[in-house]
């Protein structure tokens, strides 16, 4: 279920949204036909780690790896 908030817009008409934007870096804003206000909230990665969300198999392969440590199947290969 989502959740409603009422946010009151201050004298110069910004609205702030506190804990609800915690470890958002932007976010990208839609107005419908209706005036309707939509938040898409936008993490972003460093540069250089761009290349593991375009490589399918090796983000594949680091999901299955956390899936696997999640899931308790991995073992100790010493310091």
């Amino acid at each position: 279920m989502a959740e409603t908030f009422t946010l009151r817009p201050d004298a110069k008409g910004r609205i702030t949204l506190g804990p609800l934007a915690r470890g958002i870096s932007s976010f990208h804003v839609t107005v419908d036909p209706r005036g309707r206000i939509l938040l898409e909230p936008f993490v972003e990665i460093p540069a250089r780690e761009k290349w593991l969300f375009e490589n399918k198999e090796a983000l594949s392969a680091v999901r299955e790896g956390l899936r696997d440590a999640v899931e308790g199947r991995t073992c100790s290969r010493g310091s």
